[in-house]
């Protein structure tokens, strides 16, 4: 049983005991003895108290542990933590300042008989400190006394400085770890972590930096980021816990990635007591079944790289190569369209097969230049590709107004070197498959979601068994309005309609995938969806009419050819949604979502309803 706290304290400070021994030189040190600085007189005075933060299950929302944080006397310049850690910094008390954060930490812990783990913060210098002047054990005995289990103690590795020497940190730690005691480590990617760390020492939990939790709902490239990270937890098999949770958008989407713990202002501030239950806001957010909305990295659609590109293992020549043995070298293969002149493994000229030999047949050409270099005949700009090009480089020359390598193809070098030559057709095939590819994940277009996000975002809704409902949007006679008025017109009314979606859409809840062409999909978790579908509509027939001309607005259409040839009048172009009600296990998968709302949106246009909608109960119209 565990002494009353104020009888401890008494014990704690008799020579001999399990506190003396813990601390050490910490408080017994010259330094806080004889220093005089403002951070000394508050260790000698043991004036520090902690604060406890909770870390909360992202599947529940209960209460798994506590972080306990320091703080100085409230009203002076020493109360907060950074100055805390500065003034350590100044006086020279570093070691000092974080045994007694340990020791005060554990001594409220202790006294308040609580449940549950208890992350104590220590910078490796100072864990390398303790098991150097062998306090280790003595904590582990403080911690019995307290009646502390030490399976409940999580020592958190912050890096506010960075780790001298790795290896022995590793061997403390196995001193640490052997001891029942678990690890953590503070702030991963804040720019001082290291992954080297985290293999090395395999810690228990890792600590997600705020910096990515921060809006997450909003940006893409943190979103990946997170998910890189839990893939290198499950090779270790480290539990993560995020940091700086301050929204619910942030929250929802944490929990939705299955982020197991996080921490943070909307769970629960820092407080003198431990909680109980977390925010009732957080609460309310995490029962909430709403599936959210992950955020799109916002790439272009070209972006890439060609290292998959097909090279031909083609011969090369030097500056010094002649004529004939050039013509020899054709020769020998036939299925050569060029040859690259390469001096000291770096390609300068590229050699035209049919070009050359068209000169090389000439009436005397040989007994004249066969003994000559073949440079004259070459190409001194050759197209020149380096593997690990973006595509985006590539479509430079594609546009540009040499196009000598439709003929000539181009070399391709890895890191400068020569590696092979390419052909024209090749370098148009992969720049093609290269942006389908990346369309697929967003469109060029319209930068939406394309079809690689839209199904997979289906599935976690399907997952979830949240009710949702999927729209298909299309539009009525667009062909013969992009025949009338052209590509680039054509492409403004697709903006139009994007950004309609986009605009009637809670981005929050409701998820805009754009197919392609003037195909979108729309997945609704707002209760008003066929509000904002009908206002979709009314909208578009309004402002796209702004995209004909004054003669066609005033006749109601355009006169165009159909699909056949045959010359007949189209209305202006509207927009028609088919709708599905998707409720829990009525699909299995993307694929009979998409193929159900395709369905709906076919007898929209053929019904020529606005809006048309697929339930459990048969078809229900609902015109605008």
């Amino acid at each position: 049983m565990s002494l009353p706290l104020a009888a401890r304290r008494l014990v704690w400070r008799a020579d001999g005991c399990t506190a003396a021994r813990y601390l050490g030189p910490a408080l017994s040190s010259g330094a806080v003895r004889k220093g005089r600085g403002n951070l000394a007189n508050l260790l000698r005075r043991r004036l520090l108290h902690p604060v406890f933060q909770p870390i909360a299950s992202l599947e529940d929302g209960s209460i798994y542990a506590h972080e306990a944080l320091i703080r100085g006397p409230e009203g002076t310049a020493l109360h907060t933590p950074d100055r805390l850690l500065h003034a350590a910094e100044l006086e020279d008390l570093n070691f000092q300042f974080e045994s007694q954060c340990v020791l005060v930490a554990m001594e409220q812990w202790g006294d308040l008989r609580e449940a549950g783990r208890l992350f104590l913060n220590i910078s490796a210098d100072a864990l390398m400190g303790a098991i150097r002047h062998c306090e280790l054990d003595g904590l582990i005995s403080l911690a019995s006394q307290l009646g502390i289990s030490p399976r409940m103690l999580v020592l958190e590795i912050t890096e506010y400085e960075r780790v001298a020497d790795m290896d022995r940190l590793a061997l403390a730690v196995q001193e640490v770890r052997a001891a029942g005691v678990a690890l953590a480590l503070d702030d991963f990617g804040d720019g001082r972590s290291s992954l080297r760390l985290w293999s090395q020492i395999k810690p228990e939990f890792v600590k997600i930096d705020k910096y990515f939790t921060k809006a997450i709902s909003q940006h893409g490239d943190k979103l990946k980021t997170i998910q890189a990270l839990q893939q290198i937890a499950a090779i270790f098999g480290t539990a993560l816990i995020a940091e700086g949770i301050e929204t619910e958008d942030e929250l929802r989407v944490l929990r939705d990635l299955g982020i197991p713990y996080g921490q943070g202002y909307l769970l629960g501030r820092p407080a003198h007591l431990p909680r109980t239950q977390i925010e009732p806001k957080a609460r309310v957010t995490l029962r909430d079944r709403m599936v959210s909305v992950f955020p799109e990295m916002r790439r272009a659609a070209s972006a890439g790289s060609i290292s998959r590109l097909a090279v031909i293992k083609a011969p090369h020549i030097t500056r010094a190569t002649t004529n004939d043995e050039l013509a020899q070298l054709f020769f020998e293969h036939p299925k050569l369209h060029s040859v690259a002149v390469v001096d000291d493994a770096r390609p300068v000229a590229i050699i035209n097969r049919s070009a050359f030999m068209n000169e090389y047949s000439k009436l005397y050409y040989r007994e004249i230049w066969g003994h000559k270099p073949c440079l004259k005949h070459a190409n001194l700009e050759p197209r020149v590709i380096e593997r690990n090009h973006s595509v985006d480089d590539l479509v430079g020359i594609l546009t540009s107004d040499d196009q000598r390598y439709l003929v000539d193809g181009f070399i391709v070098t890895h890191n400068g070197r020569y590696e092979g030559m390419g052909t024209g057709e090749q370098l148009v095939r992969s720049v093609t498959e290269t942006r389908i590819e990346a369309a697929r994940h967003a469109n060029p277009l319209t930068f939406l979601p394309g079809n690689i996000p839209i199904s997979q975002h289906i599935e976690r809704l399907l997952a979830s068994g949240v009710e949702f409902v999927a729209c298909y949007a299309d539009l009525n006679h667009f062909k013969p309005f992009n025949d009338q008025y052209g590509y680039w017109r054509g492409d403004e009314m697709i903006r139009l309609l994007a950004g309609l979606c986009q605009a009637h859409c809670d981005p929050r809840r409701d998820f805009v995938g754009h197919v392609g062409g003037d195909d979108f999909i729309l997945l609704y978790q707002s209760d008003n969806w066929q509000a904002q579908c009908e206002a979709i509509i009314a909208e578009f027939a309004h402002q796209a009419r702004a995209l004909f001309d004054d003669a066609a607005r005033e006749a109601g259409g355009i006169q165009a050819e159909d699909r056949h040839g045959v010359s007949r009048f189209f209305p202006l172009t509207t927009l028609s949604i088919g709708a599905v009600i998707v409720n829990h296990n009525e699909f299995t998968n993307a694929e009979e979502v998409a193929s159900v709302a395709a369905r709906a949106k076919h007898d929209a246009k053929t019904s020529e309803q606005g809006l048309q909608i697929r339930a459990n109960q048969g078809m229900l119209l609902a015109p605008v």
